[in-house]
């Protein structure tokens, strides 16, 4: 992770980038993106690389299309870069170096109008118009359709410097309001929300630009104790199946005859716990709540097949005692590595 921030917030590379240019290529920003990712030590073959592109492209695109106004794009740069410090943070040349590169950006973009900002966004949008590749985030969040494109909301505070839609005023030619009357929106709409900070540190009020998968996973989570109990509790229910599965492995050792009930000492025991202490404590459970049941397969009944085992057991018992050879070609050269 250090090796691809300290490469994509190089001083050389961060003056080209801020330097005035025409977008780049879809194929010009694949390669660029391919360089970055092999920075470090990880590498990723073609196709791993397309997924990642795809859903690199996609969650920009998502983010620019659901800007509030075209000026918060910067807001969600600012987010992405207070992320990436997090990273570092326990790095102080790499701390320097992305603070360093906050300050251009905020330098460049901050003074700009909201008509360079629109620009800016509609040159983004036509960059992107092409990409409707789906996310199983974006899908399990119905923040997408089927056909890959983007929903919008109809609800939630408007833009800053807009009014809540849902009302006309008429003036005259006096520049006096002399009617108002109301219209039907569409969306349950609110007043806009305080204004985001634009400097190094701060509050930047929209969720664009920090972990999309952070926020599915606290709509989804509850805490830390419930939580683990969940699943505590899941993992000791019974599998109705586990009888029958045992059953099968019964038939598939000889056709041996599979018992509900202990009868006698020669049973074949299966234990599926560890220890015995957590075996006896399941049987205590299964006798209190009564959904388990024991199974024993008697391998005594068969005698036929008890007998052609044993022969066979007994031809590899007295060719291994008869065999002065060494046991495998690996004994050889385990022992000359230990001379070694």
């Amino acid at each position: 992770m250090s090796d691809i921030i300290s490469t994509m917030f190089n001083k050389p590379f961060m003056e080209e980038l801020l330097r005035p240019q025409d977008i780049y290529s879809h194929r010009a920003m694949r390669t660029l993106l391919t360089r970055i990712a092999h920075a470090s030590i990880m590498r990723l073959n073609p196709a791993s690389m397309d997924k990642l592109y795809d859903l690199m492209i996609m969650a920009f695109k998502y983010q620019v299309q659901l800007c509030p106004r075209p000026r918060d794009l910067l807001l969600v740069t600012l987010n992405h870069i207070d992320t990436i410090k997090s990273f570092v943070r326990h790095n102080p040349r790499l701390s320097n170096q992305i603070d360093e590169a906050q300050r251009q950006l905020i330098e460049m973009y901050k003074p700009l109008t909201d008509g360079e900002f629109h620009l800016i966004r509609q040159t983004l949008l036509i960059f992107l118009q092409d990409m409707h590749v789906r996310v199983s985030v974006f899908l399990r969040e119905k923040l997408q359709n089927a056909n890959g494109h983007f929903v919008l909301s109809t609800s939630g505070p408007v833009p800053q410097g807009s009014d809540v839609p849902g009302l006309i005023r008429l003036f005259n030619n006096q520049g006096k309001e002399v009617k108002r009357c109301e219209f039907p929106s569409g969306g349950t709409y609110t007043s806009p929300v305080r204004e985001g900070s634009f400097d190094m540190a701060g509050d930047r009020v929209t969720r664009l630009g920090t972990n999309m998968y952070s926020e599915s996973a606290e709509n989804t989570q509850t805490s830390g104790s419930p939580k683990f109990k969940q699943n505590s509790q899941a993992d000791t229910t019974p599998n109705p199946l586990a009888k029958e599965e045992l059953n099968l492995l019964a038939k598939l050792m000889g056709g041996m005859e599979v018992q509900d009930s202990p009868s006698g000492n020669s049973a074949f025991r299966v234990n599926l716990f560890t220890t015995d202490q957590e075996e006896e404590e399941a049987g205590t459970a299964s006798e209190t709540h009564g959904m388990f049941s024991v199974i024993n397969i008697q391998a005594t009944k068969d005698h036929r097949a008890n007998s052609e085992l044993a022969r066979i057991a007994g031809e590899f018992t007295d060719h291994e005692e008869n065999s002065d050879a060494p046991s495998s070609k690996g004994d050889h050269l385990l022992s000359l590595m230990d001379d070694l």
